[in-house]
């Protein structure tokens, strides 16, 4: 029953094989698997898309605001203009979450103690103590973009936090700065 299963099988691709290839098609595997779309439209062949070369245009200020990819304007720029926007209401809550946040991302490098001393530092290169006064003169639109867009050793967290993330980070930093006997 098998064999006759088989042959009936067989024969039917046979048959589709045969007038598929009276159909015009160039070769019988492809007229039996080929359907009829245009030539580029086929699954196999599809119309290849090039991917978006250089950064993308900042947005038409008459547009409507989106969310999508934050442009560098550079470090310096954002050091010298960028200020924090959190509220002082709002800010013991920026505090908790900024912990939260800092322990679940940042610690790895600088440790629990933000001294750069964490797990990851003694593979590579150590990052800044954050207690230290180099760090706490910085401005925070400065630390902003090394935490959005990296630095010398620190790699980018822009896909990772959010701008307010940031921020609460950011506040949480500045907090531990003031409480730090260091």
């Amino acid at each position: 029953m098998l064999k006759a299963a088989g042959i009936l099988a067989l024969g039917v691709l046979a048959v589709f094989t045969v007038g598929g290839a009276r159909k015009g098609c160039q070769d019988v595997r492809r007229s039996a698997t080929t359907l009829r779309y245009p030539a580029i439209r086929d699954m196999r062949r599809n119309v290849a898309l090039k991917p978006q070369k250089g950064a993308p245009l900042l947005a038409d200020s008459a547009s409507v605001p989106v969310e999508g990819i934050e442009r560098d304007p550079g470090r310096d720029v954002l050091a010298a203009t960028l200020v924090n926007p959190t509220a002082p209401a709002d800010l013991p809550a920026s505090v908790q979450r900024g912990d939260v946040e800092f322990h679940t991302i940042c610690w790895h490098c600088h440790g629990m103690t933000m001294k750069g001393d964490g797990p990851v530092a003694a593979m590579f290169m150590p990052p800044p103590d954050l207690m230290a006064l180099a760090t706490r003169q910085r401005t925070d639109g400065f630390i902003y973009s090394y935490i959005r867009y990296g630095g010398v050793v620190m790699p980018a967290h822009g896909a990772q936090v959010t701008r307010e993330r940031a921020w609460d980070i950011i506040n949480y930093l500045r907090h531990m700065q003031k409480v730090s006997p260091r």
